[in-house]
């Protein structure tokens, strides 16, 4: 912890405290994040005002509160500022005053109430990337929703405490409707989080995006440098998005770069994290690849072999020890090579859902690759209905459904078994473990796929 009893904290850019009117309950929003807070948490960041310093903050909570001590308070503001929430410094600010949101619920929500919502306003994108999690029958998602549709999606989320809203695709800024719509979920009180390649966006437009109310800009890089990043976008395209970058610094939002790592570029950490300081981000997301979609088409082209992956678990903490508070930086970890599954969207039907182009609602994004699945439609039926009653949505929801290892597993309620739609792409079975964990019956199978991933051929991403 670096702030001490003299220190006058803020909360950091990117960071929101909001009344959220369905849980009743304060949060802090920030980029892909969301904390519910309790009351001791509220009462330390309301005082965080860049005035007041913590020794005044533990007073002021003495007066208000019994059994308040300096310990407790300075623990919670380590934690929030280890979280990346609050700081000191010139780029932290004060803490708004709590906006309204929507209207409050006349009673406590249906549990789960769902936290978060990908709107997949899009499939078209003009680049081709070879690990797009996109479904191949790109064809189908033509007919997309209209802005209506998207805004009474945006209002029935919401009303179902919805407090994220992610705009993605494809490439959402090929709507030229993206700015009414991110001033819709604005107005509706949602932290939005734009997640974009950026190449169809110039400054004026990122300009009126900010005006209209957007939090946060999560921009995908494909590699450090020119050549390699063109070549796994299938077009020109890194110096534009090096362009978006700097005008999205101007236009005063914060900003994230996402790069997937695959075996052609996961040697270039060191080069990736100098880039996205010097754009000016404020965190940097390296993910590794993801197999659905054309990703698992390419499987042979982009999986990394084991020495690559530990490698890069090394760049990335050297990066993060070079760097330090200055670049938050987000590992997402290698599945095949892990010994534990992650925890797919923190279970299935828990805390997030998706809405594609057409209207279909998902658990998640490679949900409708699994048989049988029955995917709803908001063209047809309530959100509310869908995420609480549907089957889609109650067919993997909490953990009556396990299998063994998992039912008598004391991680089942940390990885949920795992994800579903790797289950049913290695093992033909949906409801299995998930194979990656060394405790699957089917994870030798997952040995093998990484000793023998599939063709180095790739076939690149294409809207037919």
């Amino acid at each position: 912890m670096t702030l001490d009893t003299g220190s006058r904290p803020g909360i950091r850019p990117g960071v929101r405290l909001e009344l959220d009117p369905v849980r009743q309950r304060r949060v802090l929003l920030f980029p892909e994040g969301v904390l519910v807070l309790n009351d001791t948490a509220a009462a330390v960041v309301e005082l965080c005002d860049t005035r007041r310093t913590v020794a005044e903050i533990v007073a002021t909570l003495g007066e208000r509160y019994s059994g308040v001590t300096a310990g407790s308070v300075v623990r919670a503001l380590a934690d929030l500022e280890t979280r990346g929430l609050v700081g000191t410094g010139p780029d932290v600010r004060e803490v708004h005053p709590l906006s309204a949101g929507a209207p409050a619920t006349a009673a406590p929500p249906r549990s789960p109430a769902p936290l978060g919502l990908l709107a997949e306003l899009t499939y078209r994108c003009p680049l081709q990337c070879l690990y797009c999690a996109n479904p191949l029958n790109l064809g189908d998602y033509r007919d997309e929703l209209d802005t209506a549709g998207w805004q009474d999606v945006f209002a029935q989320a919401r009303a179902l405490g919805v407090l994220q809203l992610h705009l993605s695709g494809g490439e959402p800024g090929l709507r030229k409707d993206l700015v009414e719509l991110v001033a819709t979920g604005h107005d509706l009180g949602f932290y939005l989080n734009l997640v974009t390649s950026g190449v169809s966006l110039n400054a004026v437009r990122i300009g009126q995006l900010a005006e209209a109310g957007l939090d946060h800009f999560q921009l995908s890089l494909q590699d450090a440098e020119a050549a390699p990043a063109n070549a796994i976008a299938g077009r020109r395209a890194h110096e534009r998005k090096l362009a978006v970058a700097a005008a999205v610094r101007e236009a005063g939002l914060p900003l994230t770069i996402n790069v997937v790592l695959h075996k052609g570029n996961v040697g270039r950490i060191p080069g990736i994290a100098a880039l996205a300081v010097d754009l000016g981000a404020d965190r940097l997301e390296l993910a590794h690849t993801q197999f659905y979609g054309w990703a698992l088409r390419n499987r042979g082209a982009l999986l990394p072999s084991r020495e690559q992956v530990e490698r890069a678990a090394a760049d990335v903490a050297d990066a993060r020890a070079r760097f330090g508070a200055g670049l938050e930086i987000v590992h997402v970890a290698a599945d095949y090579y892990s010994p534990r599954p992650k925890p797919c969207n923190y279970g299935w039907g828990s805390r997030q859902l998706v809405v594609n182009p057409v209207g279909g609602v998902l658990p998640c994004l490679a949900a409708e690759t699994l048989p049988d699945l029955q995917v709803p439609s908001v063209r047809t039926e309530a959100l509310a209905s869908i995420w609480y009653d549907s089957p889609a949505f109650r067919r993997f929801r909490g953990t009556d459904w396990m299998p063994d290892p998992c039912r008598g597993c004391v991680l089942k309620e940390v990885d949920f078994g795992g994800c579903r739609c790797q289950a049913y792409q290695v093992t033909g079975d949906a409801a299995a473990t998930d194979p990656v964990c060394d405790l699957s019956k089917y994870h030798q199978v997952v040995l093998d796929q990484v000793e023998n991933p599939g063709p180095d051929s790739a076939v690149p991403r294409r809207m037919r």
